[in-house]
């Protein structure tokens, strides 16, 4: 797993993940989307707002599933892909996105648990994709510029110092 600050996203990234959200929200009847990173920190929130400090929730959120990936190892499983969370009001699902970020559902009784994880899959499916694409982005790097004003100043600079 790679941390947070090895990556980021564009705008147009965003705009897609906010897209999805959107719309799994609308067709699950779920209150509130949040992404969260494995090391803590809130990527994006859609939906209704919370009434919580968020921050702390997304750090609790990982947390969370960290310990229970450490659960799953101790009874044989590699991982546990999703979990529930189910209070008599509020309830909440989550689920690994791209083995770096977790997708937080928030519902109520609006929704039912079964319509929840069934929308879910669809939208980590597309999530997954979009994060790949951001992934191998940072893999292979931006376009390095040929020639121009700073051809050569590596090797200058070696030259200096090495």
């Amino acid at each position: 797993m790679t941390g947070a600050a090895s990556w980021s996203f564009s705008e147009n990234d965003f705009k897609q993940i906010q897209q999805h959200l959107q719309a799994y929200l609308r067709d699950s009847n779920a209150r509130c989307a949040l992404l969260v990173d494995r090391t803590g920190q809130l990527v994006a929130t859609v939906g209704e707002t919370p009434q919580f400090d968020p921050t702390a929730f997304a750090s609790l959120t990982a947390a969370d599933f960290s310990a229970n990936d450490q659960l799953a190892k101790m009874i044989g499983e590699p991982e546990f892909a999703s979990l529930v969370h189910q209070g008599e009001r509020e309830s909440m699902y989550l689920a690994d996105v791209a083995k770096r970020v977790i997708l937080v559902v928030l519902f109520d009784s609006r929704a039912t648990l079964g319509l929840v994880k069934l929308k879910a899959k669809a939208v980590v499916e597309n999530l997954n994709k979009v994060f790949e694409e951001m992934f191998n982005r940072v893999q292979t790097g931006p376009a390095k510029p040929k020639g121009g004003l700073l051809e050569g100043a590596e090797d200058e600079i070696d030259k200096l110092f090495g």
